[in-house]
């Protein structure tokens, strides 16, 4: 399972795997998606109506406004409101045309008036839905319109000989002369049941065309709303930027607090044992005793405290990345509980901040090896995925089912924290783990950090 994300199709659903196109067109006026999205039409004609008065009042007031000071505010007030309609457009898409579009970056207002003025004038999204607004009032109003029109005149063609039977509707011609007919095409009269039945079967005909006519008009619709309402690539790699320097902070502020959580309640506790031991020795040898006992305790208990300081540095900065990313990592697999092979082919050396990443991920993965994996072999790889970037490959012939990147944390496997923190560098964390294994962990990151 890799870790990715869908994005939104524009296409149409294509029909089943062995299913004749006829079977398509026949079943298409009765699936549900063809009166969602008629639904859909029907909503839009009725928000471009209510599109026209606000973007009237809401712009053009305020434009009209805009040579006196209440006008500049309520100018941008009214260019945020259309954040409103991308809202109920998104909500409408995703649930009458099965389309998801990711919302865009949420407002930020910068304090005080001007600050807020220049928020607003300067917010992408609000231009953007603006936009969108301008052409979907004249879309939403005409398509809207038309596919009404298109759907009642064609089922009322399909039904026509129950009315005509039913009501009997009389035409007279030119010439005084009566005629029940459904209708008339100059001289031509609908009057007769072969007339009216082939009548009907035309509306019929034109019943299972309507789908394709309603899909092609909302296709516009989808294009639009992806277009325009949807977070952009440039929103996503900001929101992800945040996102991975949030990540980065909390990974510094977790590792601060666990530093001193390990300094006071194990190095800093035998420094105070030792500190009394050697006050106790002290008393005595002033008293003329023998403290040679007291002494050889507080010796071991300093030699226990420099073992707790070595693994507390070892836990910041491993003292093995001193000479490079392959000793480190040589020294890390030779204390792995499962055998691994490792291998590490790199032109150049990596920065110091992306080496103690690939250090800690490789750590982190292995543990999950020991712990999850039920494996008797790892394989890890170290290469030049290309001219900036490497990429760590952690395999084991395990029984799979890892959780990817993302998951629930209830399942253990600490992905989501490597993911984030390669997020941090702009890396990405890639797993393929099927069902019976193998595992395979893919860490892509840039030789220099950020």
């Amino acid at each position: 399972m890799t870790d990715t994300q869908a994005d939104p199709t524009l296409v149409l659903d294509p029909p089943p795997t062995g299913s004749p196109a006829w079977h398509t067109v026949l079943r298409a006026p009765f699936q549900a998606r063809v009166w969602k999205e008629f639904g859909y039409l029907l909503v839009a004609l009725a928000l471009g109506m209510i599109g026209v008065v606000y973007v009237f009042f809401a712009i053009g007031a305020g434009l009209y406004a805009s040579i006196t000071i209440i006008g500049i505010p309520l100018l941008a007030l009214g260019l945020l409101g259309h954040r409103i309609f991308g809202r109920v457009y998104r909500a409408l898409g995703r649930t009458l045309l099965d389309t998801a579009a990711e919302p865009p970056p949420a407002f930020v207002r910068r304090p005080g008036l001007l600050g807020f003025l220049k928020s607003a004038f300067t917010d992408r999204p609000s231009w953007r839905a603006l936009l969108f607004v301008l052409i979907q009032v004249p879309l939403g109003i005409v398509g809207g319109y038309l596919a009404a029109i298109v759907v009642a005149m064609t089922v009322f063609t399909a039904i026509s000989p129950v009315f005509w039977a039913a009501f009997q509707p009389m035409n007279v011609d030119e010439h005084g002369v009566e005629h029940h007919s459904l209708m008339q095409f100059g001289s031509f009269y609908v009057d007769t049941w072969p007339r009216v039945l082939g009548v009907a079967a035309i509306g019929a005909l034109l019943c299972f065309a309507l789908p394709w006519l309603i899909r092609g008009i909302t296709g516009l619709h989808r294009l639009l709303i992806i277009a325009l309402l949807a977070a952009t690539a440039r929103d996503k790699q900001l929101a992800e930027l945040r996102a991975s320097r949030r990540a980065a902070v909390d990974d510094a502020a977790a590792t601060l607090r666990r530093v001193e959580r390990d300094l006071h309640d194990g190095t800093q506790a035998r420094l105070v044992t030792i500190a009394m031991a050697l006050g106790r020795a002290e008393e005595r040898l002033v008293a003329g005793g023998d403290a040679r006992d007291l002494i050889a305790d507080a010796h071991a208990s300093s030699k226990e405290a420099l073992t707790e300081l070595r693994e507390l540095v070892r836990g910041i900065h491993p003292p093995a990345l001193e000479l490079g990313l392959a000793p480190a990592l040589e020294t890390l697999t030779s204390r792995c509980a499962v055998p691994v092979d490792l291998r590490v082919t790199l032109p150049r050396r990596p920065s110091p901040a992306i080496e103690a990443i690939a250090y800690f991920s490789v750590a982190e993965l292995l543990t999950n090896v020991v712990k999850h994996a039920h494996a008797d072999r790892v394989w890890v790889a170290v290469t030049a995925h290309d001219r900036r970037r490497i990429a760590i490959t952690v395999r084991d012939n395990g029984i799979g089912g890892v959780l990817a990147p993302g998951a629930a944390e209830s399942g253990g496997s600490g992905l989501s924290g490597l993911a984030a923190r390669a997020r941090a560098v702009d890396g990405t964390l890639t797993v393929d783990s099927p069902t019976g294994g193998p595992t395979v962990v893919t860490l892509l990151l840039p030789e220099v950090g950020p």
